[in-house]
């Protein structure tokens, strides 16, 4: 009886597994960043070569993971090919379990160069009484490149 037990036990687990399994959700695979792109005012897609004082849409599709709702902020760094950084934006939005939203942030370039975008997505909380933050990436950072 205990080896029948122990055996339809063994069955069940293995089965159990199979079709529900159980992973452990790292901390950048909260939330996925997908499909950077540049964006004009109406939200069409645009190439990568854009003109001085044009201004464009850094934009992104961010993809809550969890079953959860997740609080995010959605950053943009653009920086020159020398590494400086010429802007830094972000807006903040919530996102519920499985949820896509389409981010973007307008952006200008004012002189000629290659420029690359990076976008974060971090959940930023701030302690009002100790005046401290912490920032808590929710994905891996991508970049996109512009020249201009």
């Amino acid at each position: 009886m205990i080896k029948q037990v122990s055996c339809i036990f063994g069955i069940m687990l293995v089965f159990t597994i199979l079709i529900d399994p159980a992973y452990a959700m790292t901390q950048l695979d909260r939330v996925d960043i997908t499909n950077p792109r540049l964006e004009n005012a109406f939200g069409s897609k645009i190439s990568d070569h854009v003109n001085v004082n044009q201004q464009v849409q850094i934009s992104a599709d961010v993809k809550n993971n969890q079953d959860k709702p997740q609080d995010f902020y959605y950053l943009v760094q653009v920086k020159t090919q020398n590494n400086v950084v010429v802007s830094f934006q972000w807006i903040k939005g919530k996102l519920d379990p499985g949820q896509i939203f389409k981010t973007a942030l307008s952006w200008t370039p004012k002189i000629s160069d290659a420029y690359t975008a990076e976008i974060f997505v971090w959940d930023i909380k701030v302690e009002a009484s100790t005046k401290s933050w912490q920032v808590d990436p929710l994905a891996e950072h991508i970049t996109l490149k512009i020249t201009s």
